[in-house]
C-alpha cells in the first residue's frame, strides 16, 4: 500500500509489550476522533507497530511534506509526560525499535526533505520480553494531549 499523502502520522511501537504500543494507541484515537468529523485532506493515519524504520522510514514518497512520528521516548520526565522532538535532539539511544537499530539515521535523511516531528511519551513500563498488553494508567491518559498535539501539528 503506498504512503501517498502530504501529511502521515505513524504510531510506532508493540502493543504485546505495555507502554510500547502508545503509539498504535494513539492512531486507534485519532481514528475514532474522526469517525463523525471530516478528516484532514492528504494526511493518513497509520499503525506501523514495529515496522516504520523498515517499511516507511526508508521508503519515502514524493508527496509527504510532513512526517508525525507517535512513539515512546525515553527522555527525563514523569511517566505520561510527552513532548516533541526534532529527529536531531532526541536523546541517543532512547530511540531504537526492538532490534536496537537506531532510528534516527533515517529520520535524519527524511528530515532533509520534509519536516519531521516526533510527538514522544516518557513510558512508565515496557514490559518485553514479557508479553504484557495494556497501556500503564499515566501513559494512557496522556492520549488526549497527544491527540490535541497532533491536531496542531496538522492543523486542524
Amino acid at each position: 500500500m503506498p504512503y501517498d499523502a502530504e501529511i502521515l502520522v505513524v504510531g510506532c511501537g508493540n502493543i504485546l509489550f505495555k507502554d510500547d504500543g502508545f503509539g498504535p494507541e494513539v492512531i486507534n484515537a485519532l481514528e475514532d476522533y474522526f469517525k463523525d468529523k471530516e478528516m484532514p485532506n492528504d494526511t493518513m493515519f497509520i499503525d506501523a507497530g514495529t515496522g516504520a524504520t523498515h517499511f516507511i522510514f526508508t521508503l519515502p514518497h514524493e508527496s509527504w511534506k510532513k512526517l508525525i512520528v507517535v512513539d515512546v521516548v525515553e527522555f527525563d520526565a514523569e511517566p505520561g509526560t510527552l513532548k516533541i522532538f526534532s529527529p536531531y535532539d532526541m536523546p541517543r539511544g532512547a530511540y531504537e525499535n526492538v532490534h536496537s537499530w537506531p532510528v534516527e539515521e533515517p529520520l535524519h535523511d527524511l528530515a532533509k526533505d520534509i519536516e519531521v516531528v516526533i510527538v514522544g511519551c516518557k513510558p512508565k513500563e515496557i514490559s518485553a520480553p514479557n508479553v504484557e498488553m495494556g497501556l500503564s494508567e499515566p501513559v494512557k491518559n496522556a492520549i488526549p494531549e497527544a491527540i490535541e498535539m497532533i491536531l496542531k501539528e496538522i492543523g486542524v
